[in-house]
């Protein structure tokens, strides 16, 4: 790869990496093209070079703010040992995952768009919470219906942040984190094993 192709690779990534933060946090459909240019350190007229549109851009921020979820969540997973289950429920609900939205999971700002999206929208979508579920059953050598308990669980991994963030008192909202984190522990330990 060339110098000047090395360049329009890197200024590329630099632009989806920004437009995926802010998908994260604006949603998508407020990022736009100059604002994101700017802050990537290119000017507005270069858009073109990397991206045939708008929607091209943020379909594909999209899909990265979606994947890198996949690694964060199997890495938060994989902290406790003893329980990686527990140490998924701990991470997602953490204050900090609810208060920095530009580094955390994008199933959470990103349901509602997707919902009302089109067909490759909903794909995506749809692939990282199948992905999601996969990674939650495989942590649950015990229960006896590892898909439906994944689906609870990630239900209210999600809803949980969705609301945290939404209401505006901050007590309430650290009550609902560690409200939903005790009892899907609390669930999981009340799983009856598999029958034999």
């Amino acid at each position: 790869m060339g110098h000047s192709q090395a360049e329009k690779a890197a200024s590329r990534e630099r632009v989806l990496q920004i437009a995926s933060r802010k998908v994260r946090t604006e949603g998508v459909t407020r990022p736009g093209i100059a604002d994101l240019m700017k802050e990537a350190g290119l000017t507005h007229g270069g858009f073109y070079k990397h991206f045939d549109s708008r929607d091209d851009l943020i379909a594909q921020a999209t899909a990265v703010a979606l994947a890198e979820g996949s690694a964060k969540m199997e890495h938060a997973a994989r902290k406790n040992d003893q329980d990686p289950r527990a140490g998924l429920i701990d991470a997602y609900l953490a204050k900090r995952h609810r208060d920095v939205p530009a580094n955390g999971c994008a199933l959470v700002p990103l349901g509602a768009a997707a919902g009302r999206g089109d067909q490759h929208f909903k794909e995506a979508y749809e692939k990282q919470v199948r992905t999601y579920l996969e990674l939650i059953a495989s942590l649950d050598d015990n229960a006896s219906d590892t898909r439906g308990e994944a689906m609870v669980t990630l239900s209210a991994l999600v809803g949980a942040v969705l609301i945290s963030r939404a209401v505006a008192d901050k007590n309430f909202s650290d009550e609902l984190l560690e409200t939903v984190a005790d009892q899907l522990k609390r669930r999981m330990s009340e799983t009856p094993p598999p029958a034999a």
